[in-house]
């Protein structure tokens, strides 16, 4: 197992140990600090007086935003083993935009998306950097900046023996997926849709982090794991060769997929970070954060709102 998904399990460790109480205790770390991810020459960005000027006044007091996530996302989030820095492509964005806005931006870690979403709703967060998926439902309590586009598909063992080439081929597997997300809502559909096809059920494990979920496959639990292609990539290729996707070039029961950040339904915040997301564009410093994480594939042209797809 690699270094790196060694320190990938133990973050999730500590997420596991702080989700016992009622609230899981928070992870605060700057974004103004060391890149670790493009050069921190390449993030450097010229502050937007105007930008600045359209922050909520209660950030412009404080100075600071804060973004919440849970740190077991990567290559977006990626939280330090000591249990007190995020890094990744979302935590570079977040230093580029800090400097745009001219405040800084604080992480704090939680235990799981249903925590980042109920505590950005009461006011305790600012926002989410994300990215987060971007569905209908989920708009009616939440605005989206939209600035990647994703993928849905498995993670398996090497050679693929339960031979998973869609959604449609997992009747009867256990497939892993994350607790809250959307990935569970649509194997949970296909579960049922088995059964209405006289097979077997799917057996869904659902699991609060990225890294317990690579973990159950790769121990034998589950046979396959079903989330956004970005992290299963990552996770695939520090396994080496012990796992690889499948599934790729299908819809597996999504539409066309975005993901984005995340603030409060009508927050002034929305259209802030829509601009600057914007300006990080058109001025090549998102391209070179994506590129450098391997994100190329995830690549949004122009960052929007809500932009989930509608049916009809």
């Amino acid at each position: 197992m690699s270094k790196r998904i060694v320190a990938a399990l133990a973050a999730a460790s500590v997420l596991t140990v702080a989700g016992c109480g009622a609230n899981p205790s928070e992870v605060d770390g700057g974004s103004g600090g060391k890149a670790q991810g493009a050069n921190a020459v390449d993030l450097k960005q010229t502050l937007n007086k105007d930008l600045n000027a359209k922050l909520p006044a209660k950030v412009k007091a404080a100075g600071k935003l804060i973004s919440v996530n849970n740190g077991s996302f990567p290559p977006y989030e990626i939280a330090g083993s000591d249990g007190k820095t995020l890094s990744g492509a979302s935590a570079d964005v977040a230093t580029a935009l800090s400097q745009i806005l001219g405040v800084k931006i604080e992480h704090a870690t939680v235990d799981g998306l249903p925590s980042e979403l109920s505590g950005i709703k009461a006011g305790r967060y600012d926002f989410a950097i994300g990215p987060i998926g971007d569905f209908p439902e989920r708009e009616t309590a939440n605005d989206f900046v939209d600035w990647v586009r994703e993928f849905v598909v498995f993670a398996v063992p090497q050679g693929n023996p339960r031979h998973i080439n869609s959604i449609t081929d997992t009747c009867g597997l256990r497939v892993a997926v994350m607790a809250g997300g959307s990935a569970e809502d649509v194997i949970k559909k296909q579960a049922q849709t088995c059964v209405q096809q006289k097979k077997p059920a799917v057996q869904v494990q659902s699991y609060k982090d990225q890294p317990t979920s690579i973990l159950a496959v790769r121990s034998g639990r589950a046979d396959a794991f079903f989330s956004s292609q970005a992290p299963l990539t990552y996770f695939v290729k520090e396994a080496g060769k012990a796992l690889e996707l499948a599934g790729t070039g299908k819809p597996n029961g999504f539409a066309d997929l975005y993901q984005g950040a995340v603030v409060a339904k009508g927050s002034p915040l929305r259209d802030v970070l829509l601009e600057a997301l914007r300006e990080l564009v058109s001025n090549g410093t998102y391209k070179k954060i994506m590129d450098k994480w391997g994100l190329s594939a995830n690549v949004l042209g122009k960052p929007g709102v809500n932009l989930a797809p509608r049916k009809g």
